[in-house]
């Protein structure tokens, strides 16, 4: 959904339509797949192809990003069991099924959002934005509103508003 408002209010993204959208991900996923290279340990020079840009980033692999740039990271929270619930949806849809437990997985996830938020803290190269997934549904105004003044105040924010879908929201907690 981010980077929807975000392609929407004006911002280059980075996207190369190679995973296309689906019933889990109906207005399409926003990739870029050189993305999941990032902790390859190869040649990252591609990164300069998008400043000024958008571009997703799993926060997985935040820490492999480079130091030599500078980052503006809106960084979507959602609660933890909508997040289970759409997975194990995902899943489904795919004939697949998780091993683990929902308390481990909720553990695991607990714990990796914790290091992100100590990685935003202390690299100096992030500077983080924390939007919920639920306030964005709920009142995407506000929010566009937040995301255009922690980006530098030049997105039409109309645009934005307009570019949250609503019924996407169906892994609700």
């Amino acid at each position: 959904m981010t980077m929807q408002m975000l392609e929407a209010g004006g911002i280059g993204i980075a996207i190369d339509n190679i995973r296309k959208p689906g019933d889990d991900n109906p207005k399409g996923y926003y990739e870029y797949e050189r993305v999941k290279d990032l902790d390859k340990g190869g040649d990252n020079s591609w990164l300069k192809e998008f400043r000024g840009k958008a571009i997703k980033i799993i926060s997985f692999l935040l820490k492999e990003l480079p130091e030599t740039y500078n980052y503006k990271v809106v960084f979507m929270r959602r609660n933890l069991q909508e997040v289970l619930a759409s997975q194990a949806k995902m899943l489904d849809n795919r004939g697949e099924t998780n091993e683990s437990s929902d308390e481990k997985m909720l553990e695991l996830y607990q714990n990796h959002l914790w290091r992100v938020d100590y990685l935003m803290k202390h690299r100096p190269c992030f500077e983080l934005l924390n939007v919920d997934y639920k306030d964005v549904v709920e009142n995407p105004r506000r929010q566009a509103e937040r995301i255009r003044e922690f980006l530098g105040n030049h997105l039409d924010v109309d645009k934005m508003t307009a570019a949250v879908d609503g019924t996407l929201y169906r892994n609700r907690r």
